[in-house]
């Protein structure tokens, strides 16, 4: 696995030798997992702290879903549900606050508010001026691989050749964000789990993540209680394994480990504690 070192604002986080948890705040009431349980700023700013209190070293909060089929939300309603948060969990808390967003005035008024990482699932395609405000403020930035849009993604997605077709698309939209001024060493990759993939294209990313590392950039993966772990497990279960099922925490660990094992820099979940000390493990093995 190749290291990094991420230098930004007053954070410096070190990409390599540990595994570093991205907490997932959803501040939204729909999103797959855990929509509408954090949708108030009481119940958003107490999992908040209580993520980072947990151990998680990057804070990614969102108020849009970005499910399958989801509906996109006006600017000002994304904007309503997520800046009083930032706001005030940046003045709280120590670690950086990441801003899960496709839209730039929602980024530039988070980083405005205090969030220090902009994490763009569209890769700087729903909005080019993204990579612009990225640049300015120079912040990192997380380029994700989606083949359509959350509203049509999951609608039969199929690809000739998997893993050179995201290698590929995650390797243009670096160069672009690079075209467009903002340094090497501020791009984090994402190859999109569970974003117009079916059972096997993710199995097979995970499998085969080294091929994503091999592009020189940290990567980024979010495999936490997505729908392809309830439907493996689901083939052998005699009742329904859903999103909040003990035995789909259990497949998220087992995909938080093959991911690491496999160079993965960064692990977006929702339940940081238990991943907390279950890659402290996995780094151990690495590292003996």
């Amino acid at each position: 696995m190749l290291d990094f070192t991420l230098e930004f604002d007053r954070f410096r986080l070190e990409l390599g030798p540990c595994a570093c948890i991205m907490g997932i705040l959803n501040a939204t009431p729909d999103s797959f997992s855990d929509g509408g349980q954090y949708n108030t700023l009481e119940t958003a700013l107490a999992q908040g702290r209580n993520l980072a209190k947990a151990g998680a070293h990057i804070l990614d909060i969102g108020g849009e879903s970005s499910r399958p089929f989801a509906q996109t939300v006006s600017e000002q309603e994304e904007l309503d549900r997520v800046i009083p948060v930032i706001e005030t969990l940046a003045r709280e808390i120590d670690i950086p606050i990441s801003i899960d967003t496709v839209k730039s005035r929602v980024a530039k008024e988070a980083i405005n508010a205090g969030a220090t990482i902009i994490n763009d699932i569209s890769a700087f395609e729903k909005d080019p001026a993204m990579a612009d405000l990225a640049a300015e403020k120079k912040v990192p930035c997380v380029l994700m691989h989606m083949k359509g849009t959350p509203e049509t993604m999951q609608v039969d997605p199929n690809y000739e050749d998997l893993m050179a077709e995201i290698t590929t698309y995650l390797d243009s939209r670096a160069q672009f964000a690079r075209g467009r001024g903002i340094a090497r060493d501020k791009i984090i990759l994402d190859p999109g789990i569970g974003f117009g993939k079916t059972i096997e294209h993710n199995l097979m990313i995970l499998k085969h993540l080294n091929k994503i590392c091999d592009l020189g950039y940290p990567v980024l993966i979010g495999p936490s209680r997505k729908s392809f772990i309830q439907a493996v497990l689901n083939k052998q279960e005699t009742t329904p394994v859903g999103p909040d099922n003990i035995k789909t925490e259990y497949g998220t660990l087992a995909a938080v480990a093959a991911s690491i094992l496999k160079g993965a820099h960064i692990v977006r979940v929702h339940d940081v504690e238990k991943i907390i000390s279950f890659t402290r493990i996995i780094d151990a093995i690495r590292h003996a």
